[in-house]
């Protein structure tokens, strides 16, 4: 069986985020638009000529942007980290299904020291050939679990040095009606969702601390911690923590009164839209051009590929996810009718999706699609 992907329409893969992807490498990259007056020059354009001219400005304001757009990335998160493989140790919380899983098996299929820590147990065929991944179950809402397992995972592996923070739950429930939100529900999506994230940092940041070669925290927020959405209120509001909690985690590490250690710390924050797992089910996206699904095999490349890089930063996808805060900016009313026209208050509806606490969603890994397939 083929994956899901494959049997779109061809039209529902163009969308505005491959268009400014095939542009920043054409038209909007520096190599290219310089290209351009040189092109004129071969042709024989003169020098004081106004194709050559206009071509000349046009390729300097974009090498402009790109500079500056280099140096607002050096002065706000510093220079990368070097990466040590044979030192590093990755923590992956939720990581037996969903995003978790992909980034699993990318890092041990490459050798690298892999804990996963779930409260589902992780099927036999997802750590086939994976002898460098070890499974800790654990429920990572629960703060005295969470040390325990760091106590153990360094025993085993050594000391983390890399942090992903995953595991999620949703309900997908109104606040008020015959189906609403219990107590309890509102509770269980706040502990997983949020406050594991401050017991898994509070486990694991002092030994990143005191590593020579630092540490990366990844935390996997959601664009709607931004937004707000209907039959989400408990998901975007511990989304919304999330987002609030990395920014003072940046403030911690780079304010005067920083513990020793620091300026080794990366920290990247991932504000993904709806990713293409069973976590969001059902969900339709108002727009596939305009807000497309974000593939999870392409999302764990840009964590995997910055994690590498050693870089902080923030990861948003799509396109839209990237500029959403200038709809805050607009006036209340106008607010509303974009809301509206988006449907992004509708997309709930047809929610058939969700997961159980301390795990994320479950999808079949590359290996298991491929494998299908030639069983077919």
């Amino acid at each position: 069986m083929a994956p899901n992907h494959l049997s779109k329409p061809w039209h529902e893969h163009i969308t505005i985020d491959l268009l400014a992807h095939v542009l920043n490498r054409s038209l909007f990259h520096p190599f290219i638009a310089w290209l351009i007056p040189l092109c004129q020059r071969a042709v024989g354009a003169p020098y004081d000529s106004f194709n050559f001219t206009a071509t000349c400005i046009y390729a300097s304001i974009v090498t402009l942007i790109w500079v500056l757009g280099f140096l607002n990335t050096r002065i706000a998160y510093g220079l990368p980290r070097e990466l040590d493989w044979d030192e590093e140790v990755v923590v992956i919380t939720g990581g037996a299904s969903g995003l978790g899983k992909i980034l699993t098996e990318t890092y041990g299929m490459r050798g690298a020291s892999v804990a996963v820590l779930d409260v589902r147990d992780p099927e036999e065929e997802e750590s086939e050939g994976l002898a460098t991944v070890k499974f800790y179950k654990c429920d990572v809402g629960d703060a005295e679990a969470v040390v325990r397992t760091r106590e153990q995972i360094e025993k085993d592996l050594g000391t983390p040095t890399i942090l992903i923070n995953n595991a999620g739950i949703v309900h997908g429930k109104p606040l008020l009606g015959p189906n609403s939100l219990t107590p309890s529900e509102i509770a269980q999506t706040l502990r997983i969702n949020t406050l594991a994230h401050f017991h898994t940092l509070q486990a694991f940041l002092p030994g990143m601390l005191g590593s020579p070669q630092g540490g990366t925290i990844v935390t996997i927020s959601s664009v709607l911690g931004k937004l707000g959405a209907s039959h989400l209120a408990d998901y975007t509001a511990s989304k919304a923590a999330l987002i609030a909690l990395h920014a003072s985690l940046r403030a911690e590490l780079t304010s005067p009164a920083a513990p020793e250690g620091a300026e080794r710390i990366r920290t990247v924050l991932v504000t993904p839209g709806q990713l293409s797992t069973t976590l969001f089910a059902g969900v339709q996206t108002p727009s596939s051009f305009l807000g497309p699904v974000v593939e999870v095999m392409e999302l764990a490349g840009e964590i995997v590929r910055m994690v590498d890089a050693g870089e902080s930063g923030e990861i948003s996808m799509p396109l839209y996810a990237r500029y959403i805060e200038w709809l805050h900016v607009l006036p209340a009313g106008l607010q509303r009718v974009v809301r509206k026209v988006s449907g992004m208050d509708r997309a709930m509806e047809g929610f058939r999706g969700g997961r159980g606490p301390g795990t994320d969603n479950k999808r079949p890994s590359p290996r298991q699609q491929q494998k299908k397939a030639l069983e077919k």
